[in-house]
C-alpha cells in the first residue's frame, strides 16, 4: 500500500492560493443579502481585505482541506464558496504531463502535450533576459492551456560540480547572470496569470544525499553567490512563489531553518508564498519553533506560550491537524490570513 505524502507550505504573504484561481470558470456563490457582491469576489477591493472576508467564511474542517493535498498536484478548493482547486506542475522548462490522481505513472491523457523547452542551462547561456522573458510567457501560456495556477520553477541554484544530479534545471553557476535570467523569466510567467515558485532556497547544489547533506558556507559567500538569484527573483521579479530546499545548513533542514526562513529570508522579502520540497518537512513542532516570528504574529501570542502546546510529529496530515485542533493543540484562533498553508502530496524529486 502506498501512503501519501504532503507537502507543507508555510506563507508569509497574505495571500492565500483560492484566490490565484477566482479568475476561473467554477461556478460562484450567490451575491450577499441586497444583491451585493461578496467582499472576497469584488476585484475592486484591496486583495487583504478580500483574503480575511474569505477566510471569515470558511470552517475549520474547510481550512484543514484547503491546505493538505488531495492528490499529486492539487491542493482542495472549497466548493461552497467558488475557490476551485488548485493546480500545481512541474517546471521548469516544460508543463509535465498528467500523472495519476495518487501515483507516479503517466496518465496517458490526449490533451496534456506541450513543447520541450531547451533546459535552463542552455536558456542562460544565451546571456539573453529578453529571450528568458518570452520563455516564460510561453511556457505561463501553455501552463493556463492545462488548467495549472503554478509552475514549480524555475531554478536557480548554483552550479558547485559538474556532477549535480539536476543542473541542467539551474542557471549555470554566475550568480549575476542566473540574477538577470530569472527576473525576466518570472515576470514573463507571471505576465499571463500563472504563479512562479522558484526554487531550491537555498544551497541545494547536491543531488545525492540531499535530504542529509550539511552545506557549510561563509556568509560572504551565501550573500555574494548563492542567495542573488533568490532575492532578484524576489525584489525586482516579485515571484508569487519559493519552494524551500532539502538540505541542511547550520545543521538544520531549510524548510524549517532559523536562518534561511527568518534571519535571511528577511533580507529579501516576505510578500512570497514559501513552499516546501517534496519530502522536506521533518517535523512539524521543529518547522513551527523554527519560524515562531512569523508564527507569533499569526497567532496573536507569543509562541513559546503556543508552540509548546505542539506534540512533536511526522509530516501532518489532514487527520492529523483535526485530531490536534479538537485535541486543543491547534486553536481554531490560529487560522488567521498569515496561517493560511497549502500542501501538495509527492514522494518523488520535484
Amino acid at each position: 500500500m502506498k501512503v501519501m505524502r504532503n507537502r507543507l507550505i508555510l506563507p508569509f504573504i497574505i495571500l492565500p492560493s483560492f484566490l490565484f484561481n477566482l479568475h476561473s470558470n467554477a461556478s460562484l456563490p450567490l451575491g450577499e443579502v441586497g444583491g451585493s457582491t461578496p467582499i472576497y469576489l469584488d476585484q475592486t477591493k484591496y486583495i487583504e481585505a478580500r483574503v480575511e472576508d474569505a477566510l471569515s467564511r470558511m470552517t475549520l474542517a474547510e481550512k484543514i482541506d484547503v491546505i493538505h493535498a488531495q492528490s499529486k498536484f492539487s491542493s482542495a478548493g472549497v466548493k461552497r464558496l467558488g475557490f476551485p482547486d488548485f493546480w500545481t506542475d512541474d517546471g521548469p522548462h516544460g508543463v509535465r504531463p498528467d500523472v495519476l490522481w495518487d501515483e507516479w505513472e503517466q496518465a496517458g491523457q490526449t490533451n496534456d502535450s506541450c513543447v520541450a523547452f531547451p533546459a535552463l542551462t542552455c536558456l542562460a547561456a544565451t546571456w539573453h533576459p529578453s529571450l528568458s522573458l518570452l520563455y516564460g510567457a510561453a511556457l505561463g501560456e501553455e501552463a493556463l492551456y492545462r488548467g495549472k495556477a503554478m509552475i514549480l520553477g524555475p531554478g536557480v541554484n548554483i552550479y558547485r560540480t559538474p556532477l549535480g544530479g539536476r543542473n541542467f534545471e539551474y542557471m549555470g553557476e554566475d550568480p549575476y547572470l542566473t540574477s538577470r535570467m530569472v527576473v525576466r523569466y518570472v515576470q514573463g510567467l507571471q505576465s499571463v496569470g500563472v504563479a512562479s515558485c522558484v526554487k531550491h532556497y537555498c544551497l541545494n547544489n547536491d543531488e545525492e544525499y540531499r535530504h542529509q547533506v550539511n552545506v557549510i558556507v561563509s556568509d560572504r559567500a551565501l550573500h555574494e553567490i548563492y542567495l542573488p538569484g533568490f532575492e532578484a527573483a524576489v525584489k525586482e521579479g516579485k515571484a508569487w512563489g519559493i519552494m524551500g530546499a532539502y538540505n541542511l545548513y547550520k545543521d538544520e533542514h531549510n524548510c524549517h531553518n532559523q536562518y534561511t526562513l527568518n534571519k535571511i529570508r528577511s533580507m529579501i522579502g516576505a510578500s512570497t508564498v514559501l513552499s516546501s520540497a517534496t519530502g522536506a518537512v521533518r517535523t512539524t513542532l521543529t518547522k513551527l519553533s523554527r519560524t515562531a516570528s512569523t508564527w507569533s504574529s499569526a497567532l496573536g501570542q507569543t509562541a513559546s506560550q503556543w508552540v509548546p502546546r505542539m506534540p512533536t510529529t511526522t509530516i501532518s496530515s489532514p487527520n492529523n491537524i483535526r485530531r490536534l485542533s479538537s485535541k486543543g493543540n491547534i486553536r481554531p484562533r490560529s487560522w488567521t490570513r498569515r496561517c493560511v498553508v497549502c500542501c501538495d502530496s509527492s514522494s518523488a524529486p520535484r
